[in-house]
């Protein structure tokens, strides 16, 4: 994979884009393996962006994110786009989080050492010390980086910088609430602008605070859904990556309900993982184009 890259591009949608990146990279000698687009410009709402992503390998002399880059300066600038290469030779960093729920960490964990997964992932941080076991097991650094409760805004702003120290020292790409229970700090979301996923139930606004499952079984819900979403300032509300549901009924207990749950936020969150990872998800103002 030494040779491949992904385009990712957006901008205002006009005639001709996909002519000029196409044409770019066949008189460039590179070769097109896979190529998605998208016009946002149907609907009241619309951004009137176009999206683009192209898996394409590029021939021995422009093997490299830089000089590609370079190569598409003029078109860049003719339609004024967003644009990124992004070399697959080079596995992405991530670091997880979590608190004392391990379902998603131990899913992404498994997923990465059977190769379903293909990252680096040189850190896990929590604020107790739950997992730190589990991460010896599979042979990765555990920062313990404890919160007292009702620690306040200095406090934890503290323990965010040592996890944005952590974050500059393994030069990470990504980082992953695996269930990571506490609020960020405004500050530490714009720090990891782009660059974080979170993962929740989607019974919010209707369920908050402990035990939501049990809370949708006292209310006989029918359909347990998880969310996973880039991290921004508004708390649960960030660009939403994915989503699905599972069924259930009156048969069920409340601890069937959180396990039902569980499933469903590791599937919801590993496949915005490696989405992310795989360079298929692009930010649309307030949304996500998702190229699967």
């Amino acid at each position: 994979m030494s040779r491949e890259f992904v385009l990712t591009l957006s901008c205002q949608d006009a005639k001709g884009i996909v002519h000029a990146v196409s044409g770019l990279l066949y008189q460039a000698g590179c070769n097109i393996i896979d190529s998605q687009q998208f016009g946002d410009v149907l609907g009241e709402d619309a951004t009137g962006l176009f999206f683009m992503r192209v898996h394409f390998d590029a021939p021995e002399h422009l093997a490299d994110a830089p000089t590609l880059e370079r190569l598409f300066g003029h078109v860049r600038q003719q339609f004024a786009m967003r644009l990124q290469v992004h070399g697959l030779q080079r596995r992405p960093r991530l670091m997880l989080m979590v608190s004392r729920y391990g379902h998603c960490l131990n899913d992404l964990l498994f997923r990465w050492k059977s190769g379903q997964l293909a990252v680096d992932i040189p850190a896990i941080v929590s604020n107790h010390p739950d997992f730190a076991d589990l991460a010896a097991s599979y042979g990765i650094a555990f920062h313990h980086l404890p919160l007292a409760t009702g620690s306040g805004a200095a406090a934890k702003r503290e323990q965010e910088q040592q996890v944005e120290a952590l974050f500059a020292r393994h030069q990470i790409d990504l980082v992953v609430l695996a269930r990571y229970m506490q609020i960020l700090s405004p500050e530490f979301c714009d720090f990891l602008q782009g660059r974080a996923i979170n993962i929740h139930h989607s019974f919010l606004p209707s369920f908050k605070g402990a035990k939501p499952y049990f809370q949708a079984h006292d209310r006989g819900v029918k359909l347990i859904g998880a969310t996973a979403h880039y991290v921004t300032p508004d708390l649960d509300e960030g660009p939403i990556i994915e989503q699905d549901v599972e069924r259930v009924d009156h048969t069920l207990s409340p601890e069937d309900y959180t396990a039902v749950g569980r499933d469903v936020e590791c599937v919801v969150l590993a496949r915005a993982v490696r989405w992310h990872v795989e360079h298929r998800v692009l930010l649309n103002g307030r949304k996500t184009v998702v190229f699967r």
